[in-house]
């Protein structure tokens, strides 16, 4: 590290040091709660998605009761009170009883000296650096949301690239607790669900409106399709082989795809290339333990690089699992056709 880079990199942690109320970084320190909760908050400004979800949910216990819910029927009634009728608050907030469980995560990010170096070179290196972490943090986040299958006491990288085992995301959460809102199949014994002419659903249009079914009418509000690119790119390309390449057209079919079965749609980042989810977002939650954050920044010679481990516990939650409804994505089990049915890939 040059010497240049070095004199930021100390005023940088001197100025980390201040902000936590902590004499030296370079020992692993606890985040006090407060501070915890705006650093979280910062994560969660990298990413989109996760700002439009409940992505940073304060909780006292390492297992518990969820916490949002969603109001299971109606508080409307009426009650005679002229005799001995009395009116009766009902208790309608559907809390589900298999909760959460918290795990300790590890997001531990290294930068080269070499791209610090490059970094010093901008009056803004401190900026640089926070943000490059906290999107690292962010970016691990939404992988495990969706691809999250186990908790492993170590982790292999090497073998679970999206980091199946990390931690329990969203969709493993539903495989546990409301498996039937998972769709694995079309034809039945098939192991797959084919999408297109042909197949177990025509199009996405009626894929969607089909999996929305599946979710009680009293909690169909603010639903919205989360669909992978790959999906999204067969749908568009089918749709304009039908119709044409006359500009006119073209207006039509942006405005076809404005809607999936009625809802509005987005593609997350690191959302499954074929996924496909029928929910609402804030049913989806990212519970963290207050006061569990602790960090470590580390000048590493050895390596050549300046490291910044941190470690917190936190959990994945779909607060209502009726909500919930999605295409099972693993093992390559959604199909597509590009030949009107006669092969699927």
């Amino acid at each position: 590290m040059e010497v240049t880079t070095r004199e930021m990199y100390q005023q940088l942690c001197d100025s980390m040091g201040e902000s936590y109320g902590v004499q030296n970084v370079h020992q692993q320190f606890a985040v006090e709660p407060s501070i915890q909760q705006e650093l979280q908050d910062k994560i969660i400004e990298q990413s989109e998605f996760l700002q439009l979800i409940n992505g940073n949910v304060p909780v006292r216990d390492m297992k518990g009761q969820v916490i949002y819910g969603s109001a299971n029927s109606s508080v409307l009634s009426r009650t005679d009170t002229s005799g001995n009728g009395e009116r009766v608050p009902a208790n309608v907030l559907g809390l589900d009883p298999k909760g959460y469980e918290l795990h300790k995560t590890n997001g531990d990010v290294a930068l080269p000296y070499a791209t610090m170096d490059s970094w010093s070179m901008f009056p803004d290196l401190s900026t640089r650096y926070t943000r490059y972490v906290q999107e690292a943090i962010a970016n691990g986040k939404e992988i495990i949301g969706w691809y999250g299958e186990t908790v492993a006491i170590t982790t292999d990288k090497a073998t679970f690239p999206m980091l199946q085992d990390v931690n329990k995301g969203w969709m493993q959460y539903m495989r546990e607790n409301n498996a039937a809102h998972i769709i694995e199949e079309g034809e039945a014994l098939s192991g797959v669900i084919k999408i297109g002419p042909g197949g177990d659903y025509t199009n996405l249009d009626h894929a969607v409106s089909d999996m929305k079914r599946l979710i009680p009418r009293h909690k169909r509000k603010d639903l919205i399709v989360l669909v992978g690119d790959d999906l999204v790119s067969e749908e568009h390309t089918q749709l304009m082989e039908a119709i044409g390449m006359d500009p006119q057209n073209k207006v039509l079919a942006k405005s076809a795809m404005s809607t999936i079965g009625g809802l509005p749609w987005m593609t997350p980042s690191n959302f499954p290339s074929r996924g496909l989810v029928v929910t609402s977002l804030k049913n989806l939650s990212i519970y963290t333990q207050k006061g569990s954050w602790r960090r470590h920044l580390k000048d590493n010679p050895s390596k050549d690089r300046v490291e910044d481990f941190n470690s917190f516990n936190e959990g994945y939650v779909v607060e209502d699992v009726e909500a919930f409804v999605a295409l099972e994505f693993k093992d390559d089990n959604v199909k597509v056709t590009r030949d009107g049915g006669q092969n699927w890939v």
